[in-house]
């Protein structure tokens, strides 16, 4: 909290001379957290976060089919949360933005909490609202 108590805003600047086009940030965000919301690309970041996999690999793990994990992948890959190298005919797939990737683990760990003991999580520090 500040010192007046004031919740701080979402966007916060190091400096007071850092100019922040808060359109922008938000603009940006949305676009990140949209190529986040698909359960499969949470699952196939899951899958990856030890290490580089193939996506035969990856479809294994995340039990899809390959046209559809690599249409995810290619979306991953467009946003710059994933990297690929090519060897052969297989396609590898690693983890490219860490700080994305701890984005997912931190609100994943959260909700698992949450759904783990509803009761140990106060309303008011819940990112799951409804009731599973």
């Amino acid at each position: 909290m500040l010192q007046n108590d004031t919740p701080p805003e979402l966007v916060t600047t190091p400096a007071d001379d850092l100019s922040v086009d808060v359109d922008r940030v938000f603009d940006t965000a949305a676009e990140l957290f949209g190529v986040l919301a698909t359960p499969l690309r949470l699952r196939i970041l899951n899958s990856i976060c030890t290490g580089e996999k193939s996506v035969s690999d990856i479809m294994s793990l995340v039990d899809s089919t390959q046209p559809n994990v690599s249409q995810h992948l290619k979306v991953l890959y467009q946003a710059g949360v994933v990297a690929k190298r090519r060897v052969g005919n297989l396609v590898y797939y690693r983890v490219q933005s860490e700080k994305a990737v701890q984005l997912c683990r931190t609100v994943c760990t959260q909700i698992a909490i949450e759904l783990d003991d509803p009761e140990s999580v106060s309303q008011t520090d819940r990112l799951a609202r409804r009731a599973y």
